[in-house]
C-alpha cells in the first residue's frame, strides 16, 4: 500500500511545536485501523526497545540511592564521624524540600524537551554526582552531595512513568510498569553483593571500600546514560524503528485511549491548578505511602544483625521472591483491568509480615515474615501508579496527569524520609518503633483504598445510568468533542478504572 502509506507518512509528521498535529488526528485514526500488521508483535517490538532501557536506568538509580546503607557497612559512618542524626540526615531528610520543589518543574520540562535529552541527561548527572561521593572527606560535603543527588534523580521516576504513558494504552500499563519496577526488586537484592565485591577494592589509590562503592556504581550510571542518550527513542510518531502504518497505529492508540474524542494536549495553567485541587491526587498520595513506606523500610531491617556477607546473602531471596511476584500480579491485573485488589492483597501480605516481625517470635519466622513484606510492597506498589493518576487510568490529560504524577512521587520520597528516620540503631534488632509505624501506614491504606474503589464504582454507576437515561430519551450530546477533552475525567463518557 505504497500511496497509503505516503499518504499517511505526511500526516503524522510533528508539527514545528513537537506535538502530533491535531488536523489530522482522524485521518491517522482510519489509516491506522486499516493497517495490516500484528498487533502482539507490534506490542513485542515496542516492548524490546523501551523496557529494558528504561529498566537499565532505574536500576542504575536504585542502586546509586541505597549503595548509602553498604557504604555504611563498610566503613563509612566510622570514617566520617557521623554520630548522632547526621546519618539520618544524609538518608533523606535533607532531600524534602529539593525534591518537593523540583518533582512538578521536571514533569513540565519532559513536555516541553524531548525525552531522549531529558532522562538520559538525569542519568548522566546523578551518575557524576554519586561518583563525587567517593571522595568526600566531611559531613557537610556529603550532605552537599546527597541535595544534589536529590536535584538530579527528582524527575527520572516519574519521568519514566509518564514517558510510558505516551506509548501505551492504559489497561497495558502495569505490565510495563511491573517490568522496570521489578528492576528495582532485582536491584535490592544484588545490590549489596555487587558493594560486597567492590569493598574489597578496599586500599587501592588510599581509599576505603565505601569509596570505591560509590566510584564504580556512579561510573556504570555515567556509562549508561550515555548510551541511552544515543538509542532513545522519544515518541511513537518519530520512532525509526516502526513502519508508518505501526506509528499511526500507536499514535491512534493512546490519543483515544481515555475518550474517542482523545485528550486535551494543549498547556494552561489551569490543568496545574487543576490537578492540585483535585482529590484524586491527595487521596493517591496517601496510599502510595502506606505501600511505599514499608518498600523503603524493608533495607532498613532485613540483615538482622548479622555480619556484612551473611546479610547480604539473607536479603537476596525475598528480593527474587519479589520481583517473580511483580511481573505475576502485573500480568494478572492488566488482564482483569483491575488494579485496587492487588493494592489490597499487597497490603494485607505487608500487614502479616511486619505484624509477625514485631512479635517475639524465633529468627525464622522474622525471615518469613520479611517474605512477606517484600512481596506485598514491591508486588502490591505498581499498582498504584496504574490506577490512581500518574499512568492515567484514572486521571486525563497530559499536563494534569504529569502534575498529578509529579505530586504523587513526592508522597513516595515522603515515605522514604520517614522510614530512613522510625528505624533507629538503638531499636535494634527488633526495631518495635518501626514496625509499629509501618503497620500504622499499612492499616491506612486498608481504609483508604475501598474507599476510593466506593467513590469510583458510585461515580461510575451514576453515569452509566444518565448516558442509558439520555440514548433511550434520544436526547442530542450535551459537550463538543473540545468540550469533552478539557473534562477529561470529568467527562460523562470517562469509566474510573477500579
Amino acid at each position: 500500500m505504497p500511496g497509503a502509506a505516503a499518504g499517511l507518512k505526511g500526516s503524522i509528521g510533528p508539527s514545528h511545536s513537537g506535538e502530533f498535529s491535531r488536523s489530522s488526528e482522524s485521518d491517522v485514526s482510519s489509516q491506522a485501523q486499516a493497517a495490516p500488521f500484528n498487533e502482539n508483535q507490534l506490542w513485542r517490538k515496542v516492548d524490546l526497545r523501551l523496557i529494558p532501557l528504561v529498566t537499565i536506568m532505574y536500576v542504575a538509580a536504585f542502586i546509586d540511592k541505597t549503595n548509602i546503607g553498604n557504604a555504611k557497612i563498610q566503613g563509612l559512618t566510622s570514617q566520617l564521624a557521623l554520630t548522632g542524626d547526621k546519618f539520618n540526615i544524609i538518608l533523606g531528610r535533607c532531600q524534602l524540600y529539593i525534591r518537593t520543589s523540583r518533582e512538578v518543574r521536571a514533569l513540565l520540562v519532559l513536555k516541553k524537551l524531548r525525552p531522549s535529552v531529558w532522562l538520559p541527561g538525569i542519568a548522566i548527572t546523578w551518575g557524576v554526582i554519586t561518583t563525587l561521593h567517593g571522595i568526600v572527606k566531611t559531613y557537610q560535603q556529603l550532605l552537599a552531595l546527597r541535595i544534589c543527588l536529590g536535584i538530579a534523580e527528582a524527575g527520572l521516576s516519574p519521568g519514566i512513568l509518564y514517558y510510558l504513558t505516551l506509548w501505551y494504552p492504559r489497561h497495558m500499563l502495569q505490565y510495563r510498569i511491573g517490568l522496570f519496577w521489578g528492576g528495582a526488586a532485582i536491584a535490592g537484592a544484588f545490590s549489596g553483593l555487587l558493594a560486597y565485591g567492590i569493598s574489597f577494592m578496599s586500599g587501592t589509590a588510599g581509599l576505603l571500600g565505601w569509596s570505591w562503592i560509590f566510584i564504580i556504581e556512579g561510573i556504570v550510571s555515567v556509562v549508561v546514560g550515555i548510551v541511552a542518550a544515543l538509542i532513545f527513542v522519544d515518541y511513537p510518531r518519530t520512532a525509526s524503528f516502526l513502519t508508518v502504518e505501526e506509528r499511526a497505529f500507536l499514535v491512534q492508540k493512546t490519543l483515544y485511549d481515555s475518550s474517542p474524542v482523545g485528550e486535551d494536549e494543549d498547556f494552561a495553567a489551569h490543568h496545574v491548578v487543576g490537578a492540585l485541587l483535585d482529590w484524586q491526587v491527595w487521596v493517591a498520595c496517601l496510599v502510595e505511602v502506606s505501600i511505599i513506606t514499608p518498600v523503603y523500610g524493608i533495607s532498613l531491617f532485613l540483615p538482622f544483625g548479622f555480619g556484612p556477607a551473611i546479610s547480604q546473602l539473607l536479603s537476596v531471596p525475598p528480593y527474587v521472591i519479589g520481583t517473580t511476584m511483580v511481573v505475576v500480579w502485573a500480568i494478572w491485573s492488566d488482564r482483569l483491568k483491575k488494579r485496587s485488589p492487588f493494592i489490597l492483597l499487597g497490603l494485607c501480605f505487608c500487614l502479616v509480615g511486619f505484624a509477625i516481625n514485631v512479635s517475639n517470635v524465633a529468627l525464622g519466622a522474622k525471615y518469613f515474615g520479611t517474605f512477606l513484606v517484600v512481596i506485598g510492597g514491591y508486588a502490591g506498589f505498581p499498582a498504584i501508579p496504574s490506577w490512581c493518576l500518574r499512568l492515567g487510568n484514572n486521571l486525563v490529560g497530559h499536563y494534569r496527569r504529569g502534575t498529578g504524577l509529579a505530586i504523587q512521587a513526592i508522597s513516595g520520597q515522603v515515605g522514604g524520609i520517614i522510614a530512613s528516620n522510625i528505624y533507629r540503631t538503638q531499636d535494634a534488632p527488633r526495631y518495635i518503633t518501626g514496625h509499629v509505624v509501618e503497620l500504622a501506614f499499612v492499616a491506612m491504606g486498608l481504609l483508604v483504598v475501598p474507599a476510593v474503589v466506593t467513590v469510583y464504582a458510585r461515580i461510575n454507576a451514576r453515569r452509566d445510568t444518565t448516558q442509558r437515561e439520555a440514548s433511550e430519551k434520544g436526547s442530542p450530546q450535551l459537550y463538543s468533542p473540545e468540550e469533552l477533552k478539557r473534562l477529561g475525567d470529568r467527562a460523562p463518557d470517562f469509566r474510573y478504572t477500579l
